[in-house]
């Protein structure tokens, strides 16, 4: 492709990039905004100072790689090369027409009609997890957000595997996710102390913890061929699952990459936009009396099911404006194929594209007041005004997060209940700000005081 008359895109030196690295390992989010300031939205930058990208919060370039021309754009070998190493071939870690296969087959397993039947199962994980949670609030302030992820663990872990893993392990497994995350970070951010890693042994570390891990979900795969029972969990739809052309199924190994990539997407995207939820609504609390007069008249008592997701208009404008503030994917890559152009950008062949979805969300170019907490941006009527492609909590495009509706569902029932038991306020003396991983966290928790709803 020969590129048409193009705009030269404004690069951050190599050397200023290096002399980043530290801070990019704290705060990407803070450097890139930096960089977005002074340089405008889409500006060209190089991680550890060696890997050249494109970042951009573009909502025409996003939607351009993302969807339109997505066919030329797979996500960058150097992160899937390391999640690869600990996640196996699965559907976030493959590209093409592998990816298309494995995306049709997994999709029968987010149908309106599994939410609806999962409604139960996750109801049932909810109460047994907030048997332990009444306990703990009794001892003071907790980390909301590591009670968040128990419980969307154990939430999502029951969905797929029913009553098949102990408790035990799925602690096991939950710390081991969270802790090859946080590696697998450093990889990505820091490529040029790949020898180091495996010098220092701190690879093998990381590699004996996923084999252990891979060895619990293996064994609960292979209980569940000879169990001729009748399951109604995700784990059985992956296992009863065939591919089109050839009417055969996966094999343990595919169906173990695919179950521990759904472990990570399932209860990570959940678990941290809930604490910040919590933490909006603490810190908003007329909202907190919206979302439950919203429920009495809505609602009622009964259970939330999959189609109250459309009642409760209020409550999801609330999760939507929290994730706009604090998006899980607050950064998306792809690398592009062949030459393209995108309106008057040049993109060469083997360029990485960072979608910077987080700039997208807090730039004033898409969003009025974009720093303020105004779920009202999300009602019908005035989410007809936004910009396409200024708001990707989950992706976008046909890559677009797979459980995106099953995230929903998820966060409703957890967030209503919490709510309808308790009344809560956020601790005294604690900075509360967001750690940009691979998802993005509350870097050092957000304790919060619990107590009983008196009735």
């Amino acid at each position: 492709m020969c590129p048409k008359q193009s705009t030269v895109i404004p690069e951050v030196s190599r050397l200023r990039a290096f002399l980043d690295s530290r801070q990019m390992i704290k705060n990407p989010i803070g450097v890139f905004d930096k960089y977005t300031a002074r340089l405008g939205n889409t500006f060209v930058y190089y991680f550890g100072g060696v890997k050249k990208v494109i970042v951009s919060s573009n909502p025409d370039l996003m939607e351009h790689v993302l969807k339109t021309n997505h066919e030329n754009y797979h996500k960058s070998e150097i992160q899937m090369r390391r999640m690869r190493h600990f996640l196996g071939h699965g559907l976030l870690t493959t590209n093409g027409k592998a990816w298309v296969d494995q995306r049709r087959l997994l999709q029968q397993g987010f149908h309106r009609e599994q939410l609806i039947d999962l409604g139960s199962t996750m109801h049932e994980s909810l109460e047994e997890s907030l048997k332990s949670f009444d306990e703990e609030i009794l001892r003071g302030p907790i980390d909301i957000y590591s009670e968040m992820m128990k419980i969307t663990f154990r939430m999502v872990s029951r969905s797929l595997f029913s009553t098949n893993l102990a408790d035990t392990e799925v602690s096991y497994i939950s710390h081991t996710i969270s802790s090859v995350q946080r590696f697998m970070v450093r990889q990505i951010v820091q490529p040029y102390l790949g020898p180091w890693f495996t010098l220092s042994g701190e690879l093998l570390k990381f590699e004996k913890m996923r084999d252990r891990g891979n060895k619990l979900v293996l064994n609960c795969i292979k209980q569940r061929r000879k169990d001729r029972g009748n399951h109604h969990d995700l784990l059985q739809i992956l296992l009863d699952a065939r591919y089109g052309e050839t009417d055969v199924g996966m094999n343990d190994e595919q169906v173990l990459s695919e179950t521990m990539q759904l472990l990570v997407a399932g209860h990570e995207t959940s678990s941290n936009a809930l604490s910040w939820v919590l933490y909006l609504l603490s810190q908003h609390p007329t909202y907190i009396e919206q979302i439950r007069d919203e429920l009495d008249t809505k609602v009622g008592n009964n259970p939330i099911q999959y189609s109250d997701i459309s009642k409760l208009e209020i409550t999801v404008q609330i999760i939507e404006e929290s994730l706009r503030l604090y998006p899980p994917f607050w950064m998306i890559d792809r690398v592009s194929l062949s030459d393209d152009q995108v309106s008057d950008i040049f993109i060469p062949k083997g360029t990485t594209v960072i979608a910077y979805i987080h700039g997208a969300h807090h730039s004033d170019q898409y969003w009025d007041e974009p720093e303020s907490f105004i779920p009202q941006r999300f009602s019908k009527l005035n989410r007809k005004n936004h910009t396409n492609f200024s708001y990707l909590p989950f992706g976008g495009g046909p890559r677009g997060c797979i459980g995106g509706n099953y995230a929903m569902l998820q966060m409703l029932i957890i967030l209503c209940v919490l709510l309808r038991k308790f009344d809560y306020e956020l601790a005294m003396n604690q900075v509360i700000e967001p750690h940009p991983m691979i998802i993005l966290k509350p870097r050092n928790g957000i304790r919060m005081n619990f107590s009983k709803v008196r009735i």
